[in-house]
């Protein structure tokens, strides 16, 4: 089949005949699928993207009436009258809070596999009956169960009408602020973080959607501390540690996959020159190129550890503004990527808040790290922001890759999903209370049962070609009988019908989330099973992965060596990645036509390598 052209209303298709795509053996189609994306990246019309710069518009053009037309003092014409006014960069925080938190930012529209209406976020979250994810269930007094009830709709509203609040507040005269314009009331801002913990409790998907990360521990400083000057340096703190963090978790093996994978996909980037330039041997070998590993750790690891430094230490104008220069630059680019689940807005956030916080509190000024009314609020603010980071990488099962800084480093929790071509997939629809379909039945509406399944497996393939996805397929190879007799989907994609949100973070969708699926939907064993695999740990080269059967529960743990994978080709061609198994529950045997060695308790895991065959081991 000739390949189709991509347009602005037309999608860019794999070289086969959307009826013969299934007909194709499972690794022929990753392998078809893989080479299109480091061609093609989606594939998505042009029209996916404009849609994306409409909303950009309306996210910049609404902060600015907002901040402008509700800040008396301010006005919305006299711009250079918002300059060095901390509500306005307290405002357009809440605002920005205010999308996240509602599904408007990340995690909204087609490039987010929401198709149909394009939105779960409050839909879902104010809508009885869905599922909740509370974190410490049987801990935390209060918590239990996992539908979604009148109080949580409360609770949520109750959140978003406070940061409703906080947008049309005028400023306040209260012992921080220094000019006549204010700042927002301290009770709100603490009344937000407080409500949102509580919400934490109950629903960690709502709380992380708020991404507290980047703006809870500002928004309490901002409520609680009695100096501008320790706000400003509070939040420069936090900027720093968003771009350190992000630096640090992008060592190692992983980024160099996700930034072949991501520049595939930038709609800008259409020489297939550049982009087969950034694999070894297009198409034979996948493997980063050096161009991709200079872009990487270049263009970004070293970016995003020497700039964020030289803009919280420098005292010199000229050095900052050029600072400043390139982390607008680099978040310019990022957006300019489309990157999946489409932080767009917090980039434009970002480019906004880099010359308005250290360029407008200028450190030569008096807002240097040095000049906090009290060494004990710099340490408060220290550990608040780096404890999350710290613990997330050296025991990343506890904490959330987001709160550990992890962001677009390739390194974070994933799974791959297998459902069984008898309509299991079906139930999902008919035994879950949600408000959105199945991603195939969102795309059978648009472009029919044949270009659905396309796209729908491409997004495997897109997981392939990270390390991660190439374990998924090798243990999906033992577990299923035969991999053609299901249809294989992203985790990522399915989560964001199960729970309304997704960015990424594959403890959403992990054994706990799958045993409230299953409560409810009944799927019997072998019909839906899941490989799923953890974060890599920073001080160890070895990743834990589970599979999990829906009717079953966890039926087998154990870890692989990163490097093997990494070694690997998206389809595997030389059959599973190298891996240990530690677990394997009690009268369960894997399906596939494997040697199923028997479990090697961990105690000490030591390299598990191809060639290696310790007890316990399977080898390629």
């Amino acid at each position: 089949m000739k390949e189709n052209t991509v347009g602005f209303k037309t999608p860019d298709m794999p070289p086969v005949a959307p009826a013969e795509f299934e007909s194709m053996p499972v690794m022929d189609r990753m392998r078809m699928l893989a080479t299109h994306w480091a061609e093609y990246g989606f594939g998505g019309p042009k029209q996916m993207h404009a849609l994306y710069i409409v909303k950009t518009v309306l996210f910049v053009v609404g902060g600015w009436l907002v901040v402008g037309s509700t800040t008396p003092g301010l006005g919305l014409v006299e711009l250079g009258g918002w300059w060095g006014e901390l509500i306005v960069y307290q405002k357009l925080m809440v605002w920005m809070v205010l999308w996240e938190i509602t599904g408007h930012a990340a995690s909204w529209g087609p490039l987010a596999f929401k198709f149909g209406p394009m939105i779960g976020g409050w839909r879902y979250w104010t809508k009885p009956g869905t599922l909740r994810a509370p974190p410490y269930p049987g801990k935390v007094p209060g918590t239990a169960g996992d539908r979604r009830t009148a109080f949580d709709i409360g609770l949520y509203l109750l959140i978003v009408s406070n940061l409703v609040f906080l947008l049309v507040s005028p400023g306040f005269r209260s012992e921080a602020a220094y000019s006549e314009i204010g700042l927002l009331p301290g009770w709100a801002l603490i009344s937000y973080v407080t409500l949102l913990l509580v919400m934490g409790f109950r629903d960690k998907v709502v709380f992380l959607a708020s991404r507290p990360e980047q703006y809870a521990v500002c928004l309490l400083a901002f409520g609680v501390l009695a100096d501008h000057v320790d706000m400003v340096l509070v939040a420069k703190i936090a900027m720093a540690t968003i771009w350190l963090g992000a630096g640090v978790s992008k060592f190692g093996h992983h980024f160099s996959l996700v930034v072949q994978a991501m520049m595939s996909n930038t709609p800008w980037l259409t020489s297939k020159r550049f982009k087969r330039s950034l694999y070894r041997d297009m198409p034979n070998d996948l493997r980063p190129s050096k161009m991709a590993w200079g872009w990487a750790h270049l263009g970004g690891t070293v970016v995003e550890l020497c700039l964020p430094l030289v803009l919280l230490f420098s005292t010199n104008g000229t050095i900052t503004w050029l600072a400043i220069t390139g982390m607008v630059l680099f978040h310019v680019f990022i957006y300019s990527t489309y990157p999946l689940a489409v932080p767009l807005e917090w980039n434009v956030f970002f480019v906004f808040v880099a010359p308005f916080l250290f360029g407008g509190f200028f450190a030569g000024d008096g807002y240097s790290v040095f000049d906090f009314s009290s060494a004990w609020i710099l340490a408060a603010a220290l550990v608040l922001y780096l404890t999350g980071p710290i613990l997330g990488n050296l025991k990343p099962e506890w904490v959330s890759f987001l709160v550990s800084m992890r962001q677009y480093a390739g390194n974070w929790a994933s799974g791959t999903m297998a459902f069984r071509m008898n309509g299991a997939e079906d139930k999902l629809d008919t035994g879950l209370v949600k408000t959105l379909q199945t991603q195939r039945q969102q795309l059978l509406n648009l472009y029919g049962p044949d270009v659905a399944e396309i796209f729908l497996q491409k997004c495997v393939a897109f997981r392939s070609l990270h390390s991660h996805g190439r374990m998924h397929l090798s243990l999906l190879q033992r577990h299923l009988d035969e991999l053609e007799n299901y249809r294989l989907r992203e985790g990522e994609v399915v989560c964001t019908v199960l729970v309304g949100w997704q960015f990424g973070d594959g403890h959403l969708f992990d054994e706990r989330t799958i045993a409230r699926v299953q409560k409810y939907c009944n799927f019997e064993p072998g019909e839906f099973v899941m490989a799923w695999t953890e974060s890599q740990p920073i001080h160890k080269k070895t990743v834990q992965y589970k599979v999990v059967d829906a009717a079953l529960g966890v039926v087998e743990r154990g870890y692989y060596d990163v490097r093997d994978a990494v070694a690997e080709q998206p389809w595997i061609p030389n059959g599973p990645v190298a891996h240990r198994v530690t677990w394997r529950q009690p009268g369960y045997e894997p399906a596939g036509d494997f040697v199923h060695p028997t479990p090697h308790p961990a105690g000490s895991e030591r390299r598990v390598r191809s060639g290696d065959s310790p007890d316990g081991t399977v080898t390629s």
